[in-house]
């Protein structure tokens, strides 16, 4: 177990922090086009690959556009309908261009303009755009340079400034090579402000703050494993007593990278932003395998319940459907099925919940209440033998045969299309297939929070997992060599949690976190070590899409199938 908490400050290593700028290969790219709208084209492209401020490379070709280079254009960059006559077409010159620059940082001066025709380019030839890290030098140069040292951030003034040796002439090559020489200028004074690699450099473009790179240190203490971590916020009560506040909490297979990426660019969440900017320190516990580290996850953020955690915050607070007793069984939505009652779901919430309950109505004419109003507004009482017939087959459905649910639309179903009612013909089949996804997901985890024990291991990382299930919830998880297996997997066992059966036919843990597993048991390359008891689903509690759609259009109900 790894415990971190507000560690004083250290300098971070450049395996930490990223690829230093020294060792960083640039490719420095100038387009000249025939405008600068959406239709317009490239005419020339001009990049300098360069490294340590050393010249690696020249890229410089004309592009024979598909449109003829307006006058106002020619007389600007020089460049003629006559001289991208017999030039290159983009299919020839874009994809050399990708290879050209492959695995360099981007820089250009205004990129939008420059990577936004490449990428239309791209585009337009099917060719995947490799996403590179992109440094624009008039952003770089408004982050750098002082009010006022310099009128403006045109290349030409900024070339002027630095005494570049190569004057901008809008012709591409040119205007690259001036590029490069604004870029180093700005380097050096990005290195008087500790600016060392890449990751700093996009972290000043997209204003990452001093005080947000400088918790990236929390990092470095944690592994470079699988396991959860959590933000803290440490503070005091109401009553002046110290206070410690889970904030947030993340599971990820690299701790160290996981925790390092929240003080970088690539975090552009803004509640995220807001939560490093409160915390005062970051936790973390290593795991075995993946599955444990989702599944402490799961646990923390039920107990915890940290704000700024959306997902998973509400795994104990479910909506089911249940059957009441009595001489008119009514279906009931419920937040606490007693262990008795016959339940089905779950649902995420009370609407949900309702319209579940709506397919059930009307398909088999068993009732949210004992009576119902008839078409002419006064209240009915149903007819007890065939309000009988509907429970029952709403309790075969329940138990897991979803065939006739699903066969009992077919007619309204027919109906409503006859009659062009088609929105609500859509919202039928809604229904119908969400209840029998509901279906799949009850029986799916109750099957698995029946079954006492499952011993099963799985390839990961270049070991094997190894997890021990009980009764739906994780008892036990360890990583273990090929070889190996068979023993660490007896000796998880014998240390294991001891688990308890649920009520009611419910997971021991939650129903999210025998979701994960049930998930991770039928990933493939799962090998079942041992089990205890049965682990078996209803026969026609699923089907797959086309038997589905066939009861649902048809409506008939094949008992051999």
């Amino acid at each position: 177990m790894t415990s971190i908490h507000a560690p004083g400050p250290s300098q971070p290593s450049f395996e930490d922090l990223g690829r230093h700028l020294r060792v960083t290969t640039f490719c420095v790219v100038d387009l000249e086009t025939t405008g600068a709208g959406p239709d317009s084209e490239i005419t020339e492209i001009g990049a300098v690959k360069v490294c340590g401020g050393e010249p690696l490379g020249e890229f410089q070709t004309l592009v024979r556009p598909s449109v003829p280079i307006p006058a106002m254009i020619q007389v600007l960059t020089g460049i003629t309908d006559a001289m991208v006559a017999t030039a290159p077409s983009p299919a020839e010159v874009i994809p050399e261009f990708v290879r050209f620059s492959d695995g360099c940082v981007l820089v250009a001066h205004n990129a939008p303009f420059d990577v936004g025709f490449l990428k239309r380019a791209c585009g337009q030839l099917g060719i995947r755009w490799p996403n590179p890290v992109v440094v624009d030098t008039v952003t770089l140069a408004r982050r750098v340079l002082p009010k006022g040292e310099v009128i403006n951030c045109k290349l030409g003034t900024l070339a002027a400034h630095f005494r570049a040796t190569t004057r901008p002439d809008h012709r591409a090559l040119s205007d690259a090579h001036a590029t490069v020489e604004v870029l180093h200028a700005l380097l050096e004074r990005t290195g008087r402000l500790g600016i060392d690699t890449v990751e700093d450099l996009r972290e000043l473009l997209l204003h990452v703050s001093p005080e947000r790179r400088a918790k990236r240190v929390w990092a470095k203490q944690l592994p470079e494993a699988p396991g959860i971590y959590w933000f803290e916020r440490e503070g005091r009560d109401a009553n002046g007593s110290p206070h410690t506040e889970v904030l947030y909490v993340g599971k990820s297979r690299n701790l160290r990278k996981r925790v390092a990426s929240y003080f970088s660019a690539a975090e552009q969440r803004t509640r995220i932003h807001e939560m490093v900017r409160v915390a005062t320190g970051v936790r973390g516990i290593e795991c075995a395998t993946d599955l444990e580290a989702q599944v402490r996850e799961l646990r923390m953020i039920a107990a915890r319940s940290p704000r700024y955690n959306r997902r998973s915050r509400n795994q104990h607070r479910l909506w089911w459907l249940k059957l009441t007793s009595g001489s008119f069984p009514r279906l009931v939505a419920t937040r606490t099925p007693s262990p008795g009652d016959l339940f089905w779901g779950p649902f995420p919430g009370l609407a949900a919940a309702r319209e579940s309950a709506r397919a059930f109505r009307d398909a088999f004419g068993v009732l949210e209440r004992r009576h119902h109003r008839s078409s002419r507004g006064s209240w009915v009482i149903p007819e007890p033998e065939g309000y009988e017939t509907g429970v029952e087959r709403l309790r075969n459905a329940w138990l897991g045969d979803v065939r006739e649910l699903l066969a009992s639309a077919s007619p309204r179903l027919a109906e409503l299309v006859a009659q062009e009612h088609f929105e609500e013909a859509g919202e039928l089949t809604d229904r119908l297939l969400a209840a029998h996804q509901t279906s799949r997901r009850f029986h799916r985890v109750r099957s698995l929070a029946g079954c006492p024990e499952l011993v099963a291991a799985a390839p990961e990382h270049g070991e094997w997992a190894v997890h021990v299930i009980r009764f739906g919830k994780l008892a036990g998880a360890a990583r273990a060599r090929t070889a190996q297996v068979p023993e660490t997997a007896e000796a998880t066992r014998e240390l294991s949690e001891t688990v308890r059966e649920a009520p009611g036919g419910l997971p021991a843990g939650s129903f999210e976190e025998a979701e994960r597993i049930a998930d991770w048991l039928e990933s493939p390359g799962v090998r079942f070590l041992d089990t205890v008891g049965d682990w078996a689903w209803p026969a026609h509690c699923a089907l797959d899409q086309e038997r589905v759609t066939e009861l649902i259009t048809t409506g008939v109900v094949g008992r051999s199938r």
